[in-house]
């Protein structure tokens, strides 16, 4: 009888004792096979030691996730990646709206949860906490769920117009002299009142309601 192979769990965070709390809850159910405090750590564990899953707890040693993240998914694509954070942050919020990892939840208000979203993401599933899916709703200012199409903002239209032609947050941000983050929040909100799902959703919206031609 072959030995049974428990889900490999990564945990990185540069605090230790935070770490050790995330281990103790999930060594029960699953295989922590490291804990690692920066970026370099985190990269040669995820080579040597192959994780299923990745837990993130962004907190100073982590200047940009979105690099963070690119980096990991050229080691391998299949590592699911949960976010830890200690409060909602506007792009963080929307590269989990667009799929790019596979759970945020907040950190102390959501621990209980750390279970339950290693055990979803393994699925195949996103896992975004009810605080911390609250705490989104209340960044995107109260968004209605049913929102006319048509009562988006000027800066909004700006913003998916850009967006739809391709252009990333960054240049969108360059040339309509916003931060990058400013970007992003639009981008999450416009996402959640249209019940877009992808970019290319974005796109097909673009075209459908003439804010861009397939041509432009």
């Amino acid at each position: 009888m072959s030995p049974v192979t428990w889900p490999r769990v990564l945990i990185a965070s540069d605090q230790i004792r935070l770490s050790e709390e995330y281990a103790k809850l999930l060594q029960p159910e699953f295989q922590v096979v490291s804990i690692v405090a920066d970026e370099p750590a985190l990269m040669a564990a995820v080579r040597d030691l192959k994780p299923d899953v990745i837990i993130l707890d962004l907190g100073e040693s982590w200047t940009n996730h979105l690099e963070t993240r690119a980096r990991l998914k050229k080691l391998t694509r299949m590592v699911r990646i949960v976010y830890i954070t200690s409060t909602i942050d506007a792009d963080i919020a929307a590269d989990a709206a667009r799929g790019g990892v596979s759970g945020y939840l907040r950190r102390s208000l959501d621990d209980e949860n750390l279970v339950s979203a290693v055990r979803e993401v393994l699925k195949g599933k996103r896992y975004i906490s009810a605080s911390t899916l609250h705490a989104i709703e209340g960044l995107a200012l109260e968004t209605e769920p049913h929102l006319s199409r048509k009562r988006l903002t000027d800066r909004e239209l700006e913003v998916l117009k850009l967006l739809a032609e391709g252009r990333t947050m960054k240049e969108v941000a360059y040339i309509l002299t916003l931060t990058p983050r400013t970007v992003a929040f639009h981008k999450y909100k416009l996402m959640q009142r249209l019940c877009l799902q992808t970019n290319a959703d974005l796109v097909q919206y673009a075209i459908q309601e003439q804010i861009l031609t397939p041509r432009s």
